[in-house]
């Protein structure tokens, strides 16, 4: 079968080449301003290639020269920064719930950033919002759309390369199939500025790690609430054999938990939360999550319950403790799995706070191997909301590197 890799980032065999350029303008992103000397050492390639590779940049506007570096001796080396005037990228994050759109300059610093609500409808309703949320940005941006070099979208669902769909699992939108030519042609055409499409976890794992003040970072895990995994090996994106890597859920076709598969289904973004706290309150159990809610259960939402936690509410600490240790059960398998240095923790459950974290963490000690658990830390995300369309941006700024 043939892939259709058209319209998606760059994740397989990748050239020698678009390695050192990748290498290089990482670098340059990460540390400008920095000489041609530093890039060789840094890197490991040789002054000559590194000069070579440079004047390619200059050439194609991607980076600039800046002035003169301290001598040590001899010709003062000239230095190199990233050009970050005229040369931006957009990361769109079409979430469950929302839409957002940032724009970037190459240093992945957000220049403006819009956030509207998902239409609850089919997908073209879906395709309409995401082109107008990115004509807000750019509108909010007010520099010409020439500038903007490259779109990356962040999508919800099980990509496929070979039929160049995405699947949404989320059974109250009908599991339906997307293609995802359709929509990357679509914004694409509309804004006459190359579009490529990701999955959202791996869009939010690319986007940590590029804006982690760490840099010895090269195996991560972000986890997408219970929905899905962004993989890093090696430094970058893990996508698999088809694009669908970092599925955590199973496709259990509404089989009961009885069935002996409880521990692999999915309780969605807040993590079954919600429903849990409906069934207590309906029990006549007394929380604050009904005071908070003004005493109507549809009115509950997980920021309900994170609320009610925070003002000590032992109902409430319970849910989360519970949900984070149902979490905590395949994060622990992902640790053994991967063994990875870093586990984010995205997707909105982060902002349960410490009883949550610390409550998944513990979980993560009982049942993961000693020595996978001793290496690996546990965090919140930081990029928090914004981790889908940082990370597409991301990607976009890494797809620009590569092909440089």
């Amino acid at each position: 079968m043939v892939m259709k890799e058209d319209f998606t980032f760059t994740y397989r065999d990748i050239s020698d080449r678009k390695r050192k350029n990748l290498a290089i303008l990482d670098y340059i992103r990460r540390k400008s301003p920095v000489s041609r000397t530093d890039i060789s050492k840094e890197t490991g390639i040789n002054i000559v290639s590194v000069s070579n590779y440079v004047t390619n940049y200059i050439k194609k506007g991607l980076v600039l020269e800046c002035g003169l570096d301290i001598s040590t001796g001899g010709r003062r080396p000239e230095l190199i920064k990233l050009n970050l005037e005229n040369a931006y990228v957009a990361g769109l994050d079409i979430g469950s719930e929302k839409i957002i759109a940032v724009v970037t300059d190459l240093s992945l610093k957000t220049k403006a950033k819009v956030i509207i609500s998902r239409p609850r409808g089919a997908m073209d309703e879906v395709f309409n919002a995401a082109i107008e949320a990115l004509e807000k940005v750019f509108k909010e941006l007010n520099v010409p759309l020439a500038n903007v070099k490259l779109i990356g979208v962040g999508a919800s669902g099980v990509i496929d390369l070979y039929s160049g769909t995405i699947h949404d699992t989320d059974p109250t939108r009908g599991r339906t199939r997307t293609n995802f030519y359709s929509l990357a042609r679509t914004i694409g055409e509309k804004f006459s500025i190359k579009t490529l499409i990701g999955n959202d976890a791996t869009c939010a794992a690319f986007g940590e790690l590029s804006l982690s003040p760490r840099s010895d970072i090269s195996e991560m895990l972000y986890i997408y609430s219970d929905i899905g995994c962004g993989i890093i090996i090696n430094g970058d994106i893990y996508c698999g054999a088809s694009g669908s890597a970092g599925e955590v859920q199973l496709l259990l076709n509404n089989k009961a938990e009885s069935e002996g598969v409880a521990g692999y289904s999915v309780r969605g973004l807040d993590l079954g939360m919600v429903i849990r706290a409906r069934e207590l309150i309906e029990k006549g159990q007394s929380t604050k999550i009904a005071e908070l809610s003004g005493n109507d259960k549809e009115a509950i939402t997980k920021k309900t319950i994170f609320e009610a936690a925070h003002k000590g509410d032992k109902i409430a600490q319970d849910i989360l403790t519970d949900a984070a240790c149902w979490l905590g059960i395949k994060v622990a398998y992902l640790v053994n799995v991967f063994n990875p240095q870093v586990v984010i923790i995205g997707g909105g459950i982060e902002e349960a706070g410490s009883v949550f974290m610390e409550a998944l963490t513990s979980c993560v000690k009982m049942y993961a191997f000693e020595e996978a658990f001793n290496v690996v830390k546990i965090m919140p995300s930081f990029l928090k909301e914004d981790a889908v369309a940082l990370g597409a941006a991301a990607l976009a700024v890494r797809e620009l590197f590569v092909n440089a």
